[in-house]
């Protein structure tokens, strides 16, 4: 499958996109819980460059590949805190929305805001939402793993 066009944005849409960043990373987050967010809502969407680029940021700032190796059957593992099962439960209901899923469940929501504050559940959809964003635009380009915007 060849890539439909390179994956250079506008000036503007990048510097949108850093606010964006900057905005999610200034929440208090754990940098890996949003890693693994983004890891996962990559492998629910078969977005093959965020899943490479995930992995690859995720090792940059400490994660493990035992964990990174679990991600897509984090309830099956031991590996996660229950804050990070939260917001993993929170990632994939909120981008399961296409597939027939309930959706972000009350019992979903109390378990992410049971672990995070507002500010931080914030920066926490924002961060499922820009990476649902990425996946549609790589996946509408063809972008292969490896390749960067």
């Amino acid at each position: 499958m060849k890539a439909r066009m390179n994956s250079a944005a506008s000036p503007d849409v990048m510097t949108a996109i850093q606010l964006l960043y900057k905005g999610i990373h200034s929440a208090g987050v754990d940098p890996l819980v949003l890693e693994l967010v983004h890891l996962r809502v990559s492998q629910i969407n078969g977005c093959s460059p965020c899943v490479f680029a995930g992995v690859a940021s995720a090792k940059k700032s400490g994660e493990t590949d035992e964990r990174l190796h679990s991600v897509a059957a984090w309830r099956e593992t031991s590996f996660f805190t229950e804050k990070e099962r939260a917001a993993l439960a929170l990632a994939e209901a909120a981008t399961r929305i296409q597939d027939g899923a309930p959706g972000v469940t009350d019992e979903i929501w109390e378990a992410a805001a049971a672990h995070f504050d507002e500010k931080q559940l914030s920066a926490i959809i924002s961060n499922i939402a820009l990476t649902n964003f990425f996946n549609r635009i790589n996946h509408t380009i063809r972008a292969q793993a490896g390749m960067t915007w």
